[in-house]
């Protein structure tokens, strides 16, 4: 178990939270109104800072059910958030419907929050890579 302090800008904002026992994702809450027109980029604040661990990142991503109703979904998807991150955080949205707005809502969930362990990569550099059964296989080459 990992602990997730987290400094609430907006007091009248849900605290971030699970929906149900075993969820990967915390919900995440809009801190404005606004309307995302058709295609739109919008940046959206959260309300909140968090102070993630040395050892750990968050994932930001969307919310199936508003991806499916609505189209909204999120440009940088997952939106990376290092431990070292201390300001607010952000949903980088978009609406993917070519017709309608989404109207959000201050207090809306817009997106989830998934805390990860991360590991970090000693760097070797070398002259060749060994070979594999896939090689250079990639962008549609297992079908």
């Amino acid at each position: 178990m990992v602990t997730l302090k987290v400094r609430k800008l907006d007091k009248g904002l849900q605290t971030p939270k699970y929906a149900h026992i075993g969820d990967a994702g915390l919900d995440l809450y809009s801190a404005v109104d606004c309307i995302i027109r058709p295609l739109e980029r919008r940046k959206v604040p959260t309300g909140i800072k968090v102070a993630i661990p040395e050892g750990y990142a968050g994932f930001v991503q969307p919310k199936s059910g508003l991806a499916i109703k609505k189209g909204l979904s999120l440009v940088n998807t997952p939106g990376l958030i290092d431990s070292g991150y201390r300001g607010e955080i952000c949903a980088v949205l978009v609406n993917l419907d070519g017709k309608e707005d989404i109207r959000i809502l201050r207090g809306d969930k817009i997106c989830q929050l998934v805390i990860q362990k991360v590991e970090h990569a000693d760097i070797e550099i070398i002259e060749e890579l060994d070979d594999t059964a896939r090689g250079e296989g990639g962008f549609g080459s297992t079908g």
